[in-house]
């Protein structure tokens, strides 16, 4: 019985001393994989943010760019007949949109789906203007004032719903 007690003795003290070096090195461990993910998060912010930035600005210019009003100005030529003002406008839309379809990896669903919106609200706009078009009015100025006139009674702005998710987005990083 005495031989059991003196090996408690011993045993029990070194015990704790081990479970309180366990508590340390786990402590330790922990602060420092915690100061290395910090460190990584930055570098990776340093790297991504300019990075996002451009693409935000990208996806600005974009939607800018295929707004009715610009779009018509940019594309209109002189002489163009209504088909032709119709083909070159749906033309300069699907360019833009293949030109930065990139971008969506910088930006969250939601703010993809907006953009995406605006583009087919853009197209539809065209496309419902060439529809309107009677016989007579076959220039493409007759087109582009359609386009203006649908543009401004459409009440749901996708364009600029899609610019203010991208602006918003971008916010969270300032």
């Amino acid at each position: 019985m005495d031989y059991l007690v003196e090996l408690l003795k011993i045993i029990l003290p070194a015990g704790v001393v081990l479970y309180g070096m366990y508590l340390v090195i786990v402590s330790f461990i922990s602060k420092e994989r915690e100061k290395m993910l910090i460190e990584l998060k930055t570098q990776n912010s340093q790297t991504i943010l300019p990075v996002r930035l451009q693409a935000a600005e990208r996806l600005c210019l974009l939607l800018e760019r295929i707004t009715p009003n610009n779009l018509v100005r940019r594309a209109n030529a002189s002489g163009m007949t209504a088909a032709e003002l119709h083909s070159v406008l749906l033309s300069e839309v699907r360019e833009e949109f293949s030109h930065n379809y990139s971008q969506q990896v910088y930006f969250s669903e939601e703010t993809w789906e907006a953009v995406k919106r605006a583009i087919e609200e853009v197209t539809t706009i065209i496309n419902l203007s060439r529809q309107g078009l009677g016989e007579e009015q076959s220039k493409g100025m007759d087109l582009a004032k359609a386009i203006f006139a649908l543009s401004l009674e459409r009440k749901n702005d996708a364009i600029a719903y899609a610019l203010k998710q991208v602006k918003s987005e971008i916010n969270i990083y300032f």
